[in-house]
């Protein structure tokens, strides 16, 4: 994530010194019908930090598609997790494995 440059952070505190019937909050319309809401889209679970020795070509492997082989790791052992275990996916968790299929896929036509 970037860093906020100066006039972000004026802008934040200039919103965050007005009082809330000084907000005009007229594109942003009140939701009063929660009933399509879903539970858990958007959770994460908290990340920790680790040190792994790796073998050299899986690590050129995970990096060869540019940035976030992290993320690219990360998916690829959440997938052989529940693979593993048998258990559902929390939504959004193994979108990162899907996108490394596909481009799997591709990569095999071309």
């Amino acid at each position: 994530m970037r860093k906020l440059t100066k006039q972000q952070k004026r802008d934040i505190r200039a919103i965050g010194a007005k009082k809330d019937e000084d907000i005009d909050f007229s594109d942003a319309p009140l939701v009063l019908d929660w009933s399509g809401a879903k539970i858990g889209q958007f959770y994460r679970p908290a990340k920790r930090p680790v040190t792994m020795r790796l073998d050299s070509d899986v690590i050129e492997w995970l990096k060869a598609d540019g940035r976030g082989y992290q993320t690219k790791a990360n998916g690829l052992l959440r997938h052989a997790m529940l693979y593993y275990t048998k258990k559902e996916s929390l939504t959004g968790h193994d979108i990162s494995v899907r996108r490394l299929s596909k481009a799997r896929k591709r990569k095999r036509k071309a």
